[in-house]
């Protein structure tokens, strides 16, 4: 009986378990409805935005903008990480760290070893895989994906660009996750300071241009400018730098959501199938249990009638 019981328990657990993990589901399914509509709604900004920045940096010299100037060489570097705060997202965070770190070695290793390496972690998982490894770590950005704000774009974008303007880095990267679809995302490693001389487009953005006819309107639009290009450019480049880093955030923040919602999905399937293995081994040691007592039974009999 005691097996019986230790089964009966295990099942009421188990039980247990996949009622959290459906809930979740469902949480993270409404989260990925509202983190798509806006993730929708930045890209095609972020693509144009990237588009007239390209077309004005030909009538104006390159280096009129100090955010354009590529230097010489790096002698200290910034990775802005973004990861989730938290876990239970499948294989989310340990994929961008991974990715974070196999750029660091690739990349950077001198300047880490130096001391010249810096990190900026939006995401408690980002903040505390690297600071217990002993990295320079800039700002504290955990807790910012329960209430996405523009202000965190703010005060990171303001870290990385103050930082370049003074030479305290001479270059900036990202490391996140591309929302894909619900079911994947793409790892990017993209450059964010200096400005890159061609736009960079990530595997989604690429294949929405392909597919949408209305990303290619305009494309051979000869602009005029007013009152001219350097004035506007100067006004754009501090717009399109946030913009980036907000469609990055909510790239993010989409594919948290779906990798949780597909981790959570596979955990309540698996719970259900441990639930019908628990219940037919519950079934076999109840009938194991119950043959034993009608033998006791019997052999009681017996042995009282040979008596």
């Amino acid at each position: 009986m005691a097996n019986l019981r230790d089964i009966r328990n295990r099942i009421s657990s188990v039980k247990n378990t996949q009622q959290v993990t459906r809930a979740m589901k469902m949480v993270a399914a409404a989260k990925l409805r509202r983190a798509q509509e806006r993730i929708f709604q930045a890209r095609p900004y972020a693509y144009r935005i990237g588009k007239i920045i390209s077309h004005l940096k030909s009538h104006v010299d390159p280096d009129s903008h100090p955010m354009f100037v590529l230097r010489e060489e790096t002698n200290a570097a910034l990775l802005i990480v973004v990861t989730a705060d938290r876990g239970l997202a499948g294989a989310f965070n340990t994929n961008i760290i991974k990715q974070a770190q196999k750029t660091i070695d690739e990349r950077y290793a001198e300047l880490q070893a130096s001391g010249n390496l810096y990190l900026v972690c939006v995401g408690k998982k980002a903040h505390k895989h690297f600071g217990r490894r002993g990295y320079q770590l800039i700002g504290d950005f955990r807790g910012v994906f329960d209430h996405l704000s523009y202000e965190t774009v703010l005060k990171v974008g303001k870290i990385a660009q103050e930082g370049f303007l003074k030479g305290r880095w001479d270059e900036v990267i990202v490391v996140y996750n591309e929302f894909k679809n619900t079911i994947s995302q793409n790892r990017i490693v993209e450059p964010y300071l200096p400005i890159p001389p061609e736009q960079f487009m990530t595997p989604v953005m690429t294949q929405a241009i392909d597919n949408e006819a209305s990303f290619k309107e305009g494309a051979a639009v000869d602009y005029l400018f007013e009152p001219n290009a350097s004035t506007i450019l100067n006004e754009l480049v501090p717009r399109y730098l946030r913009d980036k880093l907000w469609r990055i955030l909510l790239e993010s923040n989409a594919a948290e959501q779906g990798a949780r919602m597909v981790a959570m999905e596979s955990a309540t399937t698996n719970a259900e199938e441990m639930l019908n293995n628990l219940r037919l081994r519950y079934n076999r040691a109840r009938q194991d249990a119950i043959t034993n007592q009608l033998i006791e039974i019997t052999s009681g009999a017996d042995a009282l009638a040979s008596a």
